[in-house]
């Protein structure tokens, strides 16, 4: 197998210099190295993270491409792609860090089963220090598991996933759905019959805190929520009584719930202990 592969990545003025700094250094320091890091900067950026992306103009692996003003994750995500010129495409966010192996990992899986479009994997969360471990997203590893979950609850866990660029195009790629293009993709390429896999490895260390909660709550975030639901009832990815749980979880999870039980809630019945370090 060619292992020859891209990383996509975005940054936008809102990201934290540090994080973004050591995010980048996770990618390079990898044991199978990318041929190209494709870096997409979403608009304006404050100094301190401008001189970061200059370093990175400066790096060999990198293409930097600067939109003049802010897209949007969606958007940016498919500018990125379609920079991207290997057939594998491995995506990262801007504050989390790779563990040393993830894409090696990854393409042996692609190796062993060419047949894959995505391969994603486990995510740590933590708060300050990366060793320091609060939380785990686990997602299912099989196909058949994996496209089951798809019907309740996103799949993957985005910034850990590896995909073949040509089946992602083929479903549309990249489209604006308000912090749930991810979920929207995956949808899409479930009704294109694609296969799935996740490891059963942690991939990536992840940041999170109070803001991620309050992301992922309020009236606009349950209306994308509802309004993919509503898509997948339409292309029969769900039907009417696995609809009406769905839409009910999230009302009251992401409406009726304040910042702090909403947090619990995740913490509780959505990720794994994290008390041990990994």
């Amino acid at each position: 197998m060619n292992k020859a592969f891209s990383v996509s990545m975005c940054v936008y003025g809102k990201d934290d210099p540090t994080w973004f700094r050591d995010a980048v250094d996770s990618v390079l320091g990898q044991t199978v190295k990318a041929q190209e890091i494709v870096l997409v900067v979403d608009g304006p950026v404050p100094e301190a993270l401008d001189r970061e992306i200059v370093r990175c103009e400066q790096t060999a692996e990198f293409c930097v491409i600067r939109l003049p003003e802010n897209v949007g994750h969606g958007e940016a995500r498919r500018t990125g792609l379609s920079h991207c010129r290997f057939p594998l495409v491995a995506l990262m966010d801007a504050d989390d860090l790779c563990e040393p192996d993830r894409f090696e990992k990854q393409l042996a899986v692609f190796e062993k089963d060419p047949t894959l479009s995505i391969v994603g994997g486990n995510i740590a969360e933590f708060i300050d220090d990366p060793q320091t471990v609060v939380g785990r997203r686990e997602v299912p590893q099989e196909h058949t598991a994996i496209c089951e979950y798809l019907k309740t609850r996103c799949p993957f866990n985005q910034m850990t996933v590896m995909f073949r660029r040509d089946d992602v195009e083929e479903a549309g790629g990249y489209l604006d759905w308000y912090c749930d293009e991810d979920y929207y993709l995956w949808v899409r390429m479930f009704l294109k019959n694609k296969r799935f896999a996740n490891l059963p490895d942690i991939l990536v260390r992840v940041r999170v805190g109070a803001d991620m909660y309050k992301r992922r709550g309020g009236w606009k975030y349950f209306k994308s929520e509802a309004k993919l639901q509503r898509f997948m009832r339409k292309q029969r990815v769900i039907g009417f009584p696995t609809y009406v749980v769905n839409v009910t979880k999230r009302f009251l999870l992401q409406v009726m719930m304040p910042n702090a039980v909403r947090g619990w809630v995740f913490r509780k019945f959505a990720r794994t202990n994290g008390e041990n370090e990994l």
